[in-house]
């Protein structure tokens, strides 16, 4: 199951566990409203791929993995300092990864929140915390580590619950939510204070403590995430084409410049014009004839391949295919015509297809993992370049009074996604992305 949400600006948050599979396939179509212009010329495939198209694969499991007892082994000798950190990040990542994913939940849709519902999630945070603080390693190596991880997830912890406080609806329960979260977060920043985590200065620069708390982040994300290696595809045919098409392209040219020879006789300067303009038709048909055999052998093949390594080990564990284009809405499929509902108002739309194939190892995994998350961020700060400036003026009749209101512009993207795993099963889901030039507005999920 896919999952999508708003992050910091333009930018789409596209997750989704892939279960103990080797093979899978995923498409996104991306419906831009036409009135925006995008098109090859402005934003090209390759550029946007680069520029907008951001992945990220780690390791993910539904078991805890409590490090108090690989601690114990530790301070036994029986784990070394290398696994040591790394269970200490896995278990740091999976509560990280939950409490967001719950806290998100709580906010989703603006929905009256009970008493119950938010004490279950602030007393099972306490809890996992508490499990972490109760073995604390004797080692200096692994105390130091221990300390990055107990900091950030301590400040992690208070930032989520203060969110909640924030924004959370104000019903007959809020005074009672917020008096508990709040107790939770004073307990969590004494405890930093206590162990003396933070600098003065830091803890008065909210910038400053940030950043140091996102280092932290990569600190606990470096063991779990797999590292990438990109390659984009076609390079020596490109080199083919270019040689076959200067080739032949000066075959004729060299049949034009003997039968000139013949006809205007020795080297003057009617010879001289015909020979430029032969040189000049040479390179607009090679360069012609380069793009129409370009786009004919790399017709439906995959542009950039993934290789994906363990971190700690190195190891090759998966392999991906990657494609991008622009496509008109009758090469679409069927079933995705079918749930995006084509209507005459979206016949001027432009679509992009992000298409990848992934084909993982899961017995070359870290031991306990079968499964992985990828995270594909999708920013849509290049197509804010292409929105109009202002707002529009908005006139309406209240109590015999016309009143004039300015609302902001905003424009619909319409995303579908299509999953197909190894057994043929295939998911389809559609999202409605609302945004204007500053941000995402909005992300509704269409049944």
């Amino acid at each position: 199951m896919i999952t999508v949400e708003k992050k910091d600006g333009h930018k789409i948050k596209i997750s989704h566990v892939i279960q103990e599979t080797t093979n899978r396939q995923l498409d996104l179509y991306v419906f831009v409203p036409g009135e925006l212009g995008l098109n090859p010329n402005i934003i090209s495939e390759d550029e946007f791929y680069h520029n907008a198209i951001l992945g990220k694969r780690t390791y993910y499991s539904d078991v805890i993995h409590l490090p108090l007892v690989h601690s114990r082994l530790a301070s036994r000798g029986g784990l070394s300092t290398e696994q040591y950190r790394l269970s200490l990040s896995l278990y740091a990542y999976q509560y990280s990864l939950a409490l967001e994913k719950t806290t998100h939940q709580l906010h989703e849709g603006n929905e009256e929140r009970t008493i119950e519902e938010v004490d279950e999630v602030a007393q099972l945070a306490v809890r996992i915390l508490k499990r972490l603080r109760r073995n604390v390693p004797t080692d200096k190596k692994l105390l130091k580590y221990y300390q990055n991880i107990d900091n950030y997830l301590s400040w992690y912890t208070e930032q989520r619950l203060l969110s909640l406080v924030a924004h959370l609806p104000r019903n007959a329960d809020y005074p009672e939510i917020k008096s508990l979260l709040l107790e939770i977060c004073e307990k969590e920043s004494q405890h930093r204070l206590d162990n003396d985590y933070n600098s003065t200065k830091a803890i008065q620069d909210p910038t400053r403590m940030s950043n140091k708390m996102r280092l932290l982040r990569r600190l606990i994300e470096y063991p779990v995430t797999m590292k990438e290696k990109t390659t984009a595809l076609g390079k020596n045919t490109k080199k083919f084409i270019a040689g076959f098409a200067a080739g032949f392209v000066m075959i004729f040219v060299s049949i034009l410049m003997i039968k000139a020879r013949g006809v205007l006789g020795d080297i003057t300067a009617s010879f001289l014009l015909v020979l430029s303009f032969i040189y000049a038709a040479r390179e607009v048909f090679k360069d012609d004839l380069k793009s129409m055999m370009w786009r004919w052998m790399r017709k439906g093949k995959p542009k950039w391949r993934k290789q994906f390594f363990d971190a700690n080990s190195s190891k090759l564990i998966g392999r991906q295919l990657e494609w991008l284009e622009y496509i008109s809405y009758r090469k679409i499929d069927g079933e995705i015509k079918k749930v995006r509902k084509h209507k005459v108002s979206q016949r001027e739309e432009t679509i992009l297809h992000y298409k990848s194939t992934t084909r993982m190892s899961p017995t070359k995994f870290l031991t306990g993992y079968e499964q992985t998350l990828e995270s594909l961020t999708l920013d849509l700060r290049v197509l804010s370049k292409l929105m109009g400036k202002g707002s529009q003026r908005f006139y309406q009749l209240k109590d015999g009074q016309v009143s004039k209101e300015s609302v902001e512009k905003r424009h619909l993207i319409n995303l579908i996604t299509r999953e197909t795993d190894e057994d043929k099963t295939v998911r389809i889901q559609r999202w409605k992305v609302i945004i204007n030039r500053s941000k995402i507005v909005d992300i509704e999920p269409i049944a």
